[in-house]
């Protein structure tokens, strides 16, 4: 039974495989509970930075930061964060589509574009499509580590500073639940007041702020700005590794499901075959004894 024992090799097979998916869906479940805790923690930091940040561009002090003033340069820097691993569904695919698009909308308005990639798979990308990248932060492990991001970014916000740059973008996978995941690009800078204040008028506070300011406004403005990005770019990155242990768990439960389908099926025609070549070899054996 030649074509039996082929088929019993595959079961095996596929058998081996559902136990690394089973494996890895629960390392995925183990790890998003610690991602998704890290990225909630974060959160209250990155919107009491963004809170203070929009009191201080109402309190409108004689300062304005370079990061709130526009650039009439024709460049654009991207900040692409995805995984360093694959096995996570489509999460990458969708976040690389939305920077491919964007990048095809820039190229068009005859912006020139400078990448910063934060994740293998997203330095792969940019790397085959031929994109500048100025500089790459992978390798990062399940814990986002903030000084490792800061060079990276920093390339980017010293460009735009001395106004060789008019926007910095920043595209990565906002988590939004277990099950969904978004793809998003957020405009990093320049600054608006507008973007500053969406937590504030989602809280309800509308009065107007001042401030003393100690030193002065210029030093508390520029170290505020500066950790606002930050704040920025580290919640990015917390984010997509929610997203990340989230779809890796979703697909290796799909993964386990359809190798388990699979299994089924062989076994079905496994038996089937069996069968057949019994039937096959009784009906030789009677044959054989009627003949005599």
């Amino acid at each position: 039974m030649a074509v039996g024992k082929e088929i019993r090799g595959k079961i095996k097979s596929v058998e081996n495989t559902k136990k690394i998916t089973k494996a890895m869906e629960m390392v995925a479940a183990s790890k998003m509970r610690k991602a998704q805790d890290r990225m909630r923690a974060a959160r209250p930091y990155a919107e009491k930075v963004r809170n203070i940040a929009a009191h201080l561009g109402e309190a409108n002090p004689e300062y304005v930061h370079p990061f709130m003033r526009s650039n009439d340069v024709k460049k654009a820097g991207l900040i692409v964060v995805t995984t360093d691993k694959g096995l996570c569904g489509g999460m990458n695919t969708n976040v690389l589509r939305a920077v491919t698009t964007r990048l095809r909308e820039l190229q068009d308005a005859g912006v020139s574009t400078e990448a910063v990639a934060i994740g293998n798979k997203g330095l792969g990308f940019l790397t085959r499509i031929g994109a500048k990248v100025v500089s790459q932060a992978t390798q990062l492990g399940d814990t986002p580590h903030l000084e490792r991001l800061i060079g990276p970014v920093k390339t980017l916000l010293d460009q735009y500073e001395k106004g060789e740059l008019n926007a910095v973008y920043i595209a990565y996978t906002r988590f939004i639940n277990t099950m969904k995941q978004e793809a998003v690009i957020e405009q990093l800078l320049p600054l608006s007041g507008e973007q500053m204040q969406e937590d504030t008028r989602e809280s309800g506070t509308q009065h107007s702020w001042d401030y003393l300011y100690e030193p002065d406004a210029q030093s508390v403005i520029d170290d505020l700005l500066v950790r606002y990005v930050e704040s920025l770019a580290y919640q990015a990155v917390a984010e997509n590794m929610a997203s990340e242990q989230s779809a890796r768990m979703v697909a290796m439960k799909a993964a386990t499901d359809n190798a388990g389908n699979v299994i089924d099926e062989l076994k079905l025609v496994y038996n089937k075959t069996r069968q057949a070549a019994i039937t096959k070899e009784l009906s030789e054996i009677v044959a054989g004894a009627a003949a005599v």
